[in-house]
């Protein structure tokens, strides 16, 4: 039996080294070791940041994923192992790279080591998922010379795979790696300095001030609330956890069903990832993958990240019109006066957002800057009884760090499929087999690309999903002519969708854990709050304006037909809009708005989709100024004509 002295020691271990991780990207950040005369490889930072990760995972984390009480010795020697070798791998990296090519025995132990030790820990904080597919992505690699037709590959014995995957600066230690360890690293400190300050009460607060009193109020402050926290804080299934235990039952309060209330929430929180500035870590290893500025990426995700949010906020407003769902009974704080005691924290994001597009600083040390920001306004001024202090500073290094470990094994693993891809030639044959497969039809391509994605992204974080799709699925879509930027966003899209769509739907299924209510049936009520986000890739992809490529006029034209569209669809899935609507007027507007909607790939003219979205303008001014009945001869009569009229001019086109 293990004494409590023991938990101690080790819990004192745990938080030295997590510790260590903050401050090493802190002083890496800061370009600590040029500025006192030492040349440090970035593969030796990343090799120390990974050896960190995994002790803390192997002496924190039981086989099962839970956070034990005690310590075995299996988990010990691993643990004691990965220290050790990656620790050396990091002091003599150079030399090691140097030695490559005559293939050492050391390589092959930090090889080995790296491989086993990851692997197991993606399977304890991952799942079975992804330790599956990285698994297959090994075992290919192995007999790749035997595969057949066109997936062939170079082959490799176990020891050359070993000391390829973990150790190769184009497998392990690559972008993925050090994206996560330089940047998000930043990113989640800041997230967690802010929450320490009181950040995540403000914005619950601020949330349930400007909303909570309009109808519905309840669910349009899970919305606002989960926007606003899911910006930053980079997991959905966190999000949901964290806002959940506010919103959830505050929405059952004011009216709102355990399987709605559930999805509201689910698909609130998943939306945080799409939201700049940080989409959940995404925006930064999509500024890497395609070389290009993060202020493009955050740009180019603006439009379609707050159409997602429009029409999520339009179906808990419609839903409280049709069940007649008031605003909350909470008598909480004003607008004016959570402004007064949280105007601080404006003052740290001022700084992010000026340091990331006025002044064009690389993200990492604009990170840096906000934080330093949330340090001195934190503890110079509370929220709430909440403040920052020493005691909590150190906490939020501790946090961090531990918070850390999940990410830098996901994208260790995948660093492992990226250097297979490399070595085997498997990721240009992939793409061409996807490719060839469909041949000219991109819908197609787009189709089964969507289905991947959601498959793949099952059970993964954020982070994980992205990079993993950007490897194995990008490619295809832009060997197809998709341009690359709508293309990675296209499956990010598509892989957050996992997070709500049944049979692993991890952010539903947490919030079905506050609700109490069947999983599987909050999974599929989040696939109906969250439709849009399944239809919005396809605009963009087909309409690049809606990723700011284009002229105002394209742009706001684009945006504002999907806008009609998507309020249109949405009212014919609630059946209401100032009204209970009839079948009729239902399958009318649901019509009219698919057709408003910007897809490029309908064969219809921009004047057809100005014209169903007129119509959807009309029908909804109607509903809202005839009477009943003159609604329900309109529905009879002229809106089945107008839905022909549509039709005829579709053909005449």
């Amino acid at each position: 039996m293990t004494s409590p002295q023991a938990f101690s020691v080790r819990d004192q271990i745990i938080a030295a080294l997590a510790t260590a991780m903050c401050v090493a990207c802190i002083l890496w950040n800061v370009e600590a070791p040029t500025r006192l005369g030492f040349a440090i490889l970035t593969q030796q930072y990343m090799a120390f940041q990974l050896g960190l990760a995994l002790t803390i995972a192997y002496l924190r984390f039981g086989v099962k994923g839970e956070v034990k009480e005690r310590l075995g010795l299996v988990d010990a020697i691993i643990a004691l192992s990965a220290f050790l070798v990656l620790m050396y791998a990091a002091w003599d990296f150079s030399w090691l790279l140097t030695e490559q090519a005559y293939r050492p025995w050391q390589i092959t132990v930090i090889g080995v080591v790296v491989t086993i030790s990851v692997m197991e820990g993606v399977r304890r904080r991952a799942g079975w998922m992804l330790f599956g597919i990285v698994a297959v992505f090994l075992v290919y690699a192995l007999f790749a010379d035997m595969v057949p037709g066109r997936l062939i590959g170079k082959e490799l014995s176990p020891v050359r795979l070993v000391q390829y995957v973990g150790f190769d600066p184009s497998a392990v230690f690559s972008t993925p790696l050090a994206v996560g360890t330089i940047i998000v690293l930043l990113f989640v400190f800041f997230g967690q300095l802010l929450f320490a300050a009181g950040g995540g009460a403000f914005f619950t607060d601020l949330a349930m001030a400007a909303t909570g009193k309009s109808r519905g109020g309840s669910a349009k402050i899970s919305v606002v609330g989960s926007a606003l926290f899911g910006s930053i804080s980079g997991s959905a299934v966190s999000n949901v956890v964290t806002t959940g235990v506010v919103t959830i039952p505050l929405m059952q309060r004011g009216g709102y069903s355990k399987k709605d209330s559930g999805a509201i929430e689910a698909v609130a929180s998943t939306g945080g990832q799409l939201m700049p500035p940080i989409m959940g870590a995404a925006a930064f290893l999509m500024a890497e993958f395609l070389d290009i500025s993060y202020f493009t990426v955050a740009g180019a995700a603006l439009l379609p990240a707050i159409l997602y949010y429009f029409s999520v906020f339009v179906q808990v407003d419609l839903i409280a019109g049709r069940d007649q769902i008031s605003s909350t009974e909470e008598d909480g704080l004003t607008t004016k006066q959570v402004l007064a005691d949280g105007w601080h924290f404006a003052l740290p994001f001022g700084v992010l957002l000026t340091a990331l597009f006025w002044w064009r600083m690389d993200p990492e040390d604009s990170a840096l800057l906000a934080s330093i920001g949330i340090v001195i306004v934190g503890f110079a001024r509370g929220y709430r009884g909440k403040r920052l202090s020493l005691k909590t500073l150190g906490q939020v290094f501790v946090d961090t760090g531990i918070g850390m470990v999940d990410l830098i094994l996901v994208v260790a693993a995948a660093g492992f499929v990226i250097g297979i891809l490399n070595v085997t030639g498997l990721g240009f044959a992939l793409t061409l087999v996807l490719v060839d497969s469909v041949g000219s039809n991109v819908i197609l391509l787009l189709g089964i690309s969507a289905l991947i994605c959601i498959v793949l992204g099952m059970g993964m974080p954020t982070s994980g999903v992205y990079v993993l799709l950007a490897t194995l699925v990008a490619p295809s879509l832009v060997k197809a002519g998709i341009h690359p930027i709508a293309a990675h966003l296209f499956i990010l899209y598509f892989g957050m969708m996992s997070m709500i769509t049944p049979p692993v739907a991890l952010a539903a299924f947490a919030a079905a854990t506050i609700t109490k209510e069947n999983p599987l049936a909050t999974g599929l009520a989040s696939m109906r709050v969250g439709w849009a986000a399944f239809l919005l890739p396809f605009i963009f992809v087909s309409s690049p304006a809606l990723l700011l490529d284009g002229s105002n006029f394209d742009i706001i034209s684009t945006a504002g037909l999907a806008a009609i569209g998507i309020a249109a669809v949405t009212a014919a899935i609630v059946g209401y809009w100032s009204r209970k609507l009839n079948a009729g007027v239902r399958l009318a507007a649901g019509i009219a708005g698919l057709v408003a909607m910007p897809l490029g790939f309908l064969p219809v003219s921009v004047i057809i989709h100005w014209f169903a979205a007129s119509a959807v303008v009309a029908l909804g001014v109607a509903l809202m100024v005839l009477k009943p009945q003159s609604v329900e001869g309109l529905a009879d009569a002229d809106l089945s004509h107008d839905a022909g009229t549509l039709k005829g001019r579709k053909n005449h086109e």
